[in-house]
């Protein structure tokens, strides 16, 4: 009788330990699954492989907020309002899925106090998170895949470190198990692989698939929840603050890079030798060719080796009509005056050698050259070559410093605030508000539709790095013929096989190799892109009527 009475009462212990992991399950995938359907329903497809994070674990679901919050805010009011609602939602959120993943056999606090430290917990991590939201923010509109790896790479390495706040008072001192430490790695691939396939499958399978996203998120809860509470191995450093010591290097780090990096020998900023420049173009070329560099470049005033071949200038033309020397500061300009300035480099380059234009755009330059055929459709130019151009910027908007309302406008302060303190030892003067950067913002519907479109008389080519595939939700971003290979941003020209591609194309034969694995990149990184403003919703935007990427996927689409 007495077996009977204990058999009963771990039958109910274990059927109450198994209603509270199937309510954790459901607790986790139901959000995630609501945010897809609604996404799904609006047709929002560039923005559905962020859905499954809405239950992700620390610090994850905060960052998942609060790129929702910087893109979609009009007012200091509205951006304060929303930031509280969501403090106080996702605490109350987190507090519900710590209770069900507590481990039964531990004692737990109440209902009350786990709630409070939720609450704190969340003012924290969104502190923490704020400024990495902000960055992904700027990532969407200049479309720099190194600026998303900035605002991703603080939050992967903090994790393991924030995930145990949530259940333990001593979370702030000694480094995290090992065991946590896997758990959090998991956490970050299972985001990944789910934000790729949430935008993979149909519309109609969107909810479901994150739904099962966020059961995931839920065993992961339960798993990191109880290994924060029982780690397997003593904890190192004890009594170190290794946490805070950890938040203060992933702002540090960022800030001190960059001026360390420039700082190295044998650094220069004359770019690597590119066949174009450095020796006389083949037979096979009949086009006199401008150069057009990218932002921070710079060049020295020696001309390239073939008289048919021109640097365009950042600083326009001396008393000879010549190129003059430019120094990285002087690329920063608007894109609307150096289409100004090219125009005349154009029509002097032509006079001067009887021959038509041909364009090679690199980064900014490309969209310099690409603006320019769109401002200018009768030009001597018919041929144009665009090295990693910025794909699908524009995506995110925020006012100049002097407007107080706007789309994005707190978070405009907040890069104007980490631009400034980087700066403050870089000295290289750029930032969210030059001249080129706000070209971009204000004439965002043209960046993010009409860039690699076609432009009738006119030859165009694109040679894409594979870093450009994350630069961008996924989506069909190229309506000219592509030459894609492995590389970094602004890293082909130099080299071999795309100055052969390069010249061949200059010389007339059509160029195109789309590279097997771009679409895959594409989507993996689906889950880590800030969700684009609405072309609609901006009133600056509204006297550019055009198709939304954002909800077509697609680029040179008729309205």
């Amino acid at each position: 009788m007495g077996r009977a009475v204990v058999g009963s009462a771990e039958g109910g212990g274990v059927g109450f330990l198994r209603n509270r992991f199937v309510a954790l399950l459901l607790l986790a995938a139901f959000p995630p699954a609501l945010e897809g359907a609604i996404l799904a329903g609006y047709g929002f497809r560039a923005a559905e492989g962020v859905a499954p994070q809405f239950s992700a674990v620390w610090p994850y679901d905060s960052y998942h907020d609060l790129r929702w919050l910087m893109v979609y805010h009009d007012s200091w009011r509205t951006f304060f309002l929303g930031l509280v609602a969501l403090i106080l939602l996702r605490a109350v959120y987190t507090t519900g899925l710590v209770l069900l993943a507590w481990p039964r056999h531990l004692p737990r606090p109440g209902f009350r106090r786990l709630a409070l430290r939720n609450l704190a917990l969340t003012v924290v991590v969104t502190a923490v998170v704020s400024p990495w939201a902000a960055l992904s923010m700027a990532a969407s509109v200049v479309a720099l895949s190194w600026l998303l790896v900035a605002s991703l790479l603080p939050l992967f390495l903090l994790a393991p470190f924030l995930q145990r706040a949530a259940v333990t008072n001593s979370w702030w001192r000694g480094w995290p198990s090992m065991e946590l430490v896997g758990w959090s790695l998991l956490n970050f691939v299972v985001l990944t692989i789910s934000g790729a396939l949430v935008w993979t499958v149909p519309a109609w399978w969107t909810a479901p698939v994150a739904a099962v996203a966020g059961a995931i998120n839920g065993v992961l809860w339960q798993r990191t929840v109880g290994s924060a509470l029982e780690p397997r191995r003593r904890v190192h450093w004890a009594r170190v603050p290794v946490a805070p010591l950890a938040i203060l290097l992933a702002f540090i780090v960022p800030v001190v890079l960059q001026p360390v990096l420039a700082a190295l020998p044998g650094k220069t900023s004359k770019p690597p030798p590119i066949a174009l420049l450095d020796r006389p173009l083949p037979p096979t070329v009949g086009h006199a060719v401008i150069f057009v560099a990218g932002h921070a470049s710079a060049y020295d005033g020696q001309p390239p080796v073939d008289p048919n071949v021109q640097w365009f200038s950042y600083r326009g033309l001396d008393s000879q009509n010549r190129p003059q020397p430019f120094v990285p500061r002087d690329t920063y300009r608007s894109i609307e005056s150096s289409v100004a300035m090219l125009d005349k480099q154009v029509e002097l380059l032509h006079r001067r050698t009887g021959r038509p234009v041909a364009l090679v755009g690199q980064s900014e330059g490309a969209l310099v050259a690409r603006t320019y055929l769109a401002d200018r459709p009768h030009s001597p130019v018919n041929a144009l070559a665009m090295e990693s151009p910025l794909i699908n910027a524009g995506r995110s908007y925020y006012p100049p410093p002097g407007v107080s309302q706007g789309w994005g406008v707190v978070a405009g302060w907040q890069l104007r605030v980490l631009f400034h303190i980087a700066d403050s030892i870089a000295k290289s003067g750029s930032g969210p508000d030059e001249p080129f950067v706000r070209s971009i913002l204000d004439n965002a519907p043209f960046y993010r539709n009409d860039l690699m479109c076609p432009v009738p008389g006119v030859r165009i080519v694109a040679f894409l790095p594979t870093t450009t595939a994350t630069e961008a939700p996924p989506g069909k971003y190229a309506g000219v013929p592509v030459f894609e290979m492995p590389a970094v941003h602004g890293g082909l020209l130099a080299r071999p096989i795309v100055e052969e591609r390069l010249l061949s194309f200059l010389g007339g034969q059509p160029i195109s190799q789309p590279e097997r694995g771009y679409t895959l990149l594409q989507e993996v990184s689906a889950a880590w892109q800030a969700p684009p403003l609405a072309l609609g919703l901006n009133p600056v935007w509204r006297g550019q009527r055009m198709s939304d990427p954002a909800f077509t996927g697609k680029v040179c689409q008729p309205i």
